[in-house]
C-alpha cells in the first residue's frame, strides 16, 4: 500500500516516519484492498502539552476512511488514530459484504423466475 506522511511546522525524522508506515501497514491484515493512504502530522501552537495531531486518511474502494487524534506525542495519536480506522476499516467490509450477498440473492431469485 501506497503511504504519504506529510509533516506540517517540522520535519519528522525517520525513526518516526518508519514507525507510522509499519503501523499503517498492519492495517492490510484486516482489508488487502486499501488502495492508498495519507498521513498528517501537526503540531498546534497551544500551551496544552497535548498539541501533536495525526491524521490519516485511507482510499478503499466505495469510499474515503479518516481519522484524527491529537495527543501528546505523534505515536500515540497514530496509535488512536489506527485503532480508530481498523474498526471503519471493519465495518465497511461488512456493509460491502451485505450488499453484495444482497445482491446475490436478487441475481438468483431472477434466475429462478427465468426457468
Amino acid at each position: 500500500m501506497k503511504i504519504g506522511v506529510q509533516s506540517i511546522h517540522f520535519s519528522a525524522d525517520s525513526k518516526l516516519l518508519d514507525f507510522i508506515q509499519k503501523k499503517v501497514n498492519k492495517l492490510d491484515q484486516f482489508f488487502d484492498q486499501i488502495i492508498s493512504g495519507e498521513v498528517y502530522l501537526k503540531l498546534e501552537n497551544v500551551d496544552n502539552e497535548a498539541n501533536k495531531i495525526s491524521e490519516i486518511k485511507l482510499i478503499v474502494p466505495g469510499g474515503t476512511l479518516f481519522a484524527k487524534e491529537q495527543c501528546k506525542s505523534f505515536e500515540e495519536a497514530t496509535d488512536l488514530a489506527i485503532e480508530s480506522l481498523r474498526k471503519q476499516i471493519t465495518k465497511h467490509k461488512d456493509k460491502t459484504r451485505t450488499k453484495l450477498s444482497e445482491h446475490k440473492a436478487i441475481l438468483s431469485e431472477s434466475e429462478a423466475a427465468d426457468y
